[in-house]
């Protein structure tokens, strides 16, 4: 991962990079590892959330690797829809999850914003599954890209980050924050690639 990372980096090895975590996370992540995941808890909403979760990156690298590599514009077309597509069912399954999982969303809402922790999980539930709802449909599509990105952004900020700052030493608030910060870039390659549509 670490050097199919940096390969992304440089423009001469990018498009290899993106293809190799792409391949990484459909083939590994995705299949060997949450496959006998879902086998067991295919009950349990929390497996699709991390699942949802796994596959957003693999769909981000799918489109940055159609985007850059020279594989014909039809072929390009094709798996950049992919990926969004993929990445658009993956935010409604993070919806349904603030809905599910309610009583885990809440929490980590800052108590001093107004209305409330729950209205907060409520509100960014339903952001979650209308931004999917966009990227799929195409109906604002763009918008739904660039204000999913900034949502999940914020999420670093406002939860994350302080749970961070307030135990620097738990595993579980580091790699909570470097996937945030990895699904908000995920997002952010799914809006910059709405702006050639």
């Amino acid at each position: 991962m670490v050097v199919t990372a940096a390969a992304i980096e440089w423009r001469r090895t990018a498009a290899w990079g993106a293809a190799a975590l792409t391949g990484y996370y459909a083939v590994f992540v995705l299949l060997l590892m949450n496959g006998r995941l879902l086998v067991s808890g295919y009950a349990v909403y929390g497996t699709y959330e991390n699942i949802a979760m796994q596959l957003a990156l693999a769909a981000s690298a799918l489109i940055v690797y159609a985007t850059i590599s020279q594989i014909g514009r039809a072929l390009t077309v094709r798996l950049t829809r992919l990926g969004r597509m993929a990445f658009g069912v993956c935010s409604m399954i993070w919806g349904g999850a603030h809905f599910i999982y309610m009583n885990l969303t809440a929490p980590l809402v800052p108590k001093w914003l107004p209305s409330g922790q729950v209205f907060w999980g409520c509100v960014t539930g339903v952001c979650f599954i209308a931004a999917g709802l966009g990227i799929l449909t195409g109906i604002q599509a763009r918008l739904a890209g660039i204000l999913l990105t900034v949502m999940i952004a914020s999420f670093g900020l406002l939860a994350n980050g302080p749970m961070l700052v307030a135990d620097p030493s738990s595993h579980f608030n580091w790699t909570e924050s470097a996937l945030n910060l990895a699904l908000t870039g995920a997002a952010w390659v799914v809006a910059d690639s709405l702006a050639q549509c």
